[in-house]
């Protein structure tokens, strides 16, 4: 067992961390028709940017900034812009509950890469499990208009990836570095990168828009540092179910802001993927 396991604080941890991250994708999704989707990435990771600062600040862990796995910590940006970008793009496609049930292969995608990365075993019906919940996402991505693939849900599926490589990577560098670091280093380097990918793009920020900015700051700070924190505490196998809670808020956001009812697609596609990803913690909870 982890040195740093504490399952139920894990827990807690990432269910305020997703309630934070719903609430800031809702934000985020008001701001897709204004600004292309690496300004809103590099917004993201400015407007969290004075609370993360305040709240190492606060707690005393300013000091340790320059204690990092450089490379590790690199890596792990490239994955936030990729991320964040890919994931925005889908949101200006695709309902917030659409691009959730899609980004629910993250938990499939841990498991699968952790064998290969952290060497853990994964038994033959786990195997099983994973199959039939990627099939369910294959089913997810379905066509608009006349494209093959919905390219919407193709970048949630992307962003999903990227989420699964940096969970894993988290789970690494938690043995060497504070979690502060981790959050610090991955909002600078997230906001400096999407930054200059943003500028042949970039449009004027406007004056009606500054709530939105400052509901992105605020629960994205929160929320990066639950879910951070959330990962330092527990596997990412006891805490990766309860990142489906998304999807009540999702749903939620939908019909509150944009009036968007689930379809049967959705309900299908997300039920199944959802069980899927809940067999497996429970084969591993076993």
């Amino acid at each position: 067992m982890h040195s740093t396991d504490k399952p139920l604080h894990g827990i807690l941890a990432m269910l305020l961390a997703v309630f934070m991250f719903s609430g800031m994708d809702a934000s985020m999704k008001a701001l897709t028709s204004h600004y292309s989707p690496m300004q809103i990435t590099c917004l993201r990771a400015a407007c969290a940017w004075p609370f993360i600062v305040a709240w190492l600040w606060h707690g005393n862990r300013l000091q340790h900034l320059l204690d990092a796995r450089w490379s590790l910590h690199i890596f792990r940006a490239v994955l936030g812009v990729v991320m964040l970008a890919a994931f925005i793009y889908a949101l200006k496609t695709l309902s917030l509950a659409d691009a959730y049930a899609i980004f629910f292969a993250a938990p499939l995608l841990i498991t699968m890469l952790s064998v290969w990365w952290l060497k853990d075993y994964v038994a033959p019906r786990q195997w099983v499990a994973i199959a039939v919940g990627m099939a369910a996402v294959l089913y997810m991505l379905k066509p608009d208009g006349d494209q093959l693939l919905s390219l919407g849900a193709l970048a949630a599926l992307l962003s999903a990836l990227c989420y699964a490589i940096s969970a894993i990577t988290v789970r690494i560098l938690a043995k060497t570095d504070h979690s502060g670091n981790m959050v610090f280093w991955l909002m600078t380097m997230i906001g400096l990168g999407a930054g200059l990918l943003a500028i042949p793009d970039w449009q004027p920020l406007q004056l009606q828009h500054w709530p939105y900015f400052l509901a992105i700051g605020l629960t994205g700070a929160i929320g990066q540092v639950f879910i951070t924190e959330a990962f330092r505490l527990a596997p990412p196998s006891v805490i990766a179910p309860f990142e489906y809670t998304a999807l009540v808020w999702g749903l939620g956001f939908d019909i509150l802001l944009w009036q968007v009812w689930p379809d049967a697609t959705l309900l299908i596609g997300a039920s199944v993927i959802m069980a899927s990803g809940l067999y497996l913690i429970w084969q591993e909870r076993r």
